[in-house]
């Protein structure tokens, strides 16, 4: 029970990588907050790791505010929220689904970083674990300007908290996944098939690497993890495109 009394908050944390880190982190002894827009996989995941549900959109400040004040101080946050929508090309999105996609992946993650440094600076430390993309690193015309340009800000405000933070014993590592089999996958234009998602990073995958930063020793700062399918279809291409 490596985190026991730790706090931990995952939004996004109804299901794919956000469920999976927060059965990680229970796994290990933290209590866990899982956060996210539909009430019932949260609290179905609630009762099943014995941690508390609250069901809430990060693209609204003023709840993830609400929401940092009820958990009180946290002491480890997975930024797991994320969105994407069908069209995605230059040529097709609409300005609508650019703010969506922009409002989650990259405010969403910012209001809930924000609501958490003040309690981490007060402690000491803390560890701040937010989840970008390959598309992050590396833009695909698969992934779409909207995801492209939300997930590689999402790297540059991970850097910005360590710059900042740093001197506070705050450490912050981006985790930047190729394809993971989630429901995040059935938004694409064309989904990939059920025999390609077997062949991809699983959700527990990404589990257990949460799980791995956050019982790194408190001297140490995982700044960027990149992870792949080893069959790695951004380097085999895209049947789909």
């Amino acid at each position: 029970m490596t985190l026991s009394g730790k706090v931990a908050w995952v939004t996004g944390g109804g299901t794919g990588i956000g469920a999976a880190g927060a059965r990680a982190l229970a796994a290990a002894g933290a209590q866990v907050v899982v956060s996210g827009r539909r009430a019932d996989p949260l609290e179905a995941l609630a009762r099943e790791i014995g941690g508390r549900a609250l069901a809430l959109d990060v693209a609204d400040p003023q709840a993830i505010g609400a929401a940092a004040d009820e958990i009180g101080p946290v002491d480890i946050l997975v930024a797991s929220a994320g969105t994407n929508v069908p069209d995605r090309s230059l040529a097709k999105v609409s300005t609508e689904d650019w703010s969506r996609v922009v409002d989650v992946n990259l405010n969403g993650v910012f209001h809930a970083t924000r609501a958490v440094l003040p309690g981490m600076r007060a402690q000491g430390g803390g560890v701040v674990m937010l989840v970008s993309s390959w598309a992050g690193k590396y833009a695909t015309r698969l992934t779409g300007a909207a995801y492209n340009a939300s997930k590689h800000a999402v790297v540059a405000l991970s850097e910005s908290i360590n710059i900042e933070e740093g001197a506070n014993g705050i450490r912050s590592t981006v985790i930047m996944p190729g394809e993971v089999a989630t429901d995040i996958l059935q938004s694409r234009p064309v989904p990939p098939s059920q025999e390609q998602m077997d062949r991809m990073l699983q959700a527990e995958d990404l589990g257990a690497t949460i799980r791995f930063v956050a019982e790194m020793p408190a001297r140490a700062c995982l700044n960027e993890i990149l992870i792949s399918p080893t069959w790695n279809r951004f380097y085999l291409g895209f049947d789909e495109l």
